[in-house]
């Protein structure tokens, strides 16, 4: 399956994702700021990320551009703040999902993320 980053800062919330996530079968890294996820996607290959918007040490539109530039993958945001999201992040993430998301229709729209072919030119090429 995929290698997802899932960013979160509520250890309870980044948990239950990383369960989630796994127990479909994805290899699934955490990072608990919005540093620490630049660093890992700065250093690692992922197939997607999922992320909180509402971060300790910054908003997710440092994680959407980190994935946008280094990873190049889908993005979704994930949280109870969603209007802020979707208004501020150039570029935009895939999707955004209000907390709490259902898990059945995260991994569903992941899935078709990850089926997704991108055309040459996209961002995520």
């Amino acid at each position: 399956m995929a290698k997802i980053l899932c960013v979160d800062d509520d250890p309870a919330a980044v948990q239950l994702k990383q369960a989630i996530l796994e127990k479909a079968g994805h290899t699934v890294s955490t990072a608990s700021s919005a540093h620490e996820a630049m660093m890992k996607l700065e250093n690692g290959e992922f197939d997607a990320v999922v992320t909180d918007w509402r971060l300790g040490d910054g908003d997710g539109r440092m994680v959407v551009q980190a994935a946008k530039a280094h990873a190049r993958v889908p993005v979704i945001v994930v949280s109870g703040f969603i209007e802020d999201a979707y208004k501020a992040a150039k570029p935009q993430a895939d999707l955004y999902l209000e907390k709490p998301a259902d898990p059945k229709e995260l991994l569903a729209i992941l899935n078709a993320l990850l089926k997704t072919p991108r055309k040459t030119g996209e961002p995520g090429v």
